[in-house]
């Protein structure tokens, strides 16, 4: 009867997540916004406090929270937008450049492995000149898009607004909603919800900020147009976990390869870009962001692409905090703790050779089915 019990209660859990995740989905265009305007609420909440103990009033601090936020954002969008149109207008010959480049693979191909240039080749360069050529009508069509979306937009300072004023009335929601939990609990498993996205956001903006620097620093070394542009671009892009610093070192060694008389440009982009990431992901972001956002590579994979499934490119920017906020919830729940253990990050004691032999002894069985002179790892 507990065996059926249980698997019951398993069958439940996943028709209860299925059919919360297909209501987000019908709902993405009022849910995505608000979700933005949360971690922008959260952000921005230091500075509410700090304008509250200077007498101000709590609608005039949400108020100015709103358009800090609108301004900081709004420039960031503004020079992004601005440095492409000016890349569009420059005098780069595009086009002509990535002809060249084709033909010259095409060349090295034919005389280094002996490949006759077939109506295949022909049909390759000539594809890739109709998409070079169209590429500014690309661009107007993604940004035309992105035009839209910023319209739609506006939902998300009404929604800071009233999440700053009424915030103190929402937290007592969550005391009354939990009534049978301890109040010491819910206080700490709320505080720990701040602080986790409070060091997730604080964290990737300082990181994206050093990683600008750094990124715009090696392009101006190699003499690359539009440094700051490519460099700024590449760390706006972490906000995309994995997949963003892959394009963002993509593009500048495009524009290198297109710009420049030699191909050891665009290599030297990639190199630089690549030491620049594994200091980052080494170095930069544990020290800064530290082990309070510990979420597992493989699980922030799979929430990457959940997310981008569920909610397109706002959910591949979505997915890291939503899992954080996911994995608190469960390491408060005694029945789900395990699940939120599953999220974490494995420890170096889950790695090395002696980690096995350790946890059968964790877990009181005492006979290992090894061969003499084996650690068990």
């Amino acid at each position: 009867m507990e065996a059926k019990s249980g698997t019951g209660k398993i069958a439940y859990s996943l028709i209860t997540l299925v059919i919360i995740v297909w209501i987000m989905y019908l709902t993405q265009s009022i849910l995505v916004p608000f979700l933005f305007a949360i971690l922008l609420s959260m952000a921005l909440y230091p500075v509410a406090r700090i304008f509250e103990r200077w007498g101000m009033p709590r609608v005039l601090t949400s108020i100015l929270c709103v358009l800090i936020a609108i301004v900081v954002l709004g420039g960031v969008v503004w020079f992004v937008i601005n440095q492409v149109i000016q890349i569009g207008r420059g005098d780069y010959n595009l086009g002509e450049k990535f002809n060249q480049i084709v033909t010259v693979i095409i060349q090295f191909m034919t005389e280094q492995f002996g490949l006759e240039t077939t109506d295949l080749w022909n049909q390759l360069r000539e594809s890739s000149m109709q998409v070079i050529s169209n590429i500014t009508s690309y661009l107007t069509v993604f940004f035309g898009s992105a035009g839209n979306t910023i319209a739609n937009a506006v939902l998300i300072p009404l929604y800071m607004f009233f999440l700053l004023y009424y915030r103190i009335f929402f937290v007592e929601f969550f005391f009354r909603a939990f009534q049978k939990t301890p109040e010491v609990k819910i206080k700490a498993t709320l505080e720990r919800i701040y602080s986790v996205i409070h060091s997730y956001l604080f964290g990737l903006l300082t990181v994206m900020v050093i990683v600008a620097l750094l990124n715009s620093g090696g392009l101006l070394v190699l003499g690359i147009e539009n440094a700051w542009f490519f460099g700024t671009l590449a760390a706006l892009l972490l906000l995309i976990p994995y997949i963003g610093i892959a394009i963002g070192s993509l593009l500048p060694a495009l524009f290198a390869l297109a710009t420049k008389d030699s191909a050891y440009y665009a290599l030297g982009v990639l190199v630089w870009f690549q030491i620049v990431q594994f200091f980052e992901g080494n170095f930069i972001t544990p020290n800064i962001v530290g082990g309070k956002v510990n979420i597992s590579p493989l699980i922030a994979i799979i929430a990457l692409l959940l997310g981008g499934k569920l909610f397109g490119l706002a959910g591949l920017i979505l997915a890291m905090p939503m899992v954080a906020v996911t994995k608190v919830l469960l390491d408060a729940s005694d029945e789900w703790k395990a699940f939120g253990f599953l999220l974490g990050e494995p420890s170096d004691k889950h790695l090395d050779k002696g980690a096995r032999k350790r946890l059968l002894k964790k877990i009181g069985i005492y006979s290992f089915p090894l061969k003499k002179g084996k650690d068990g790892g």
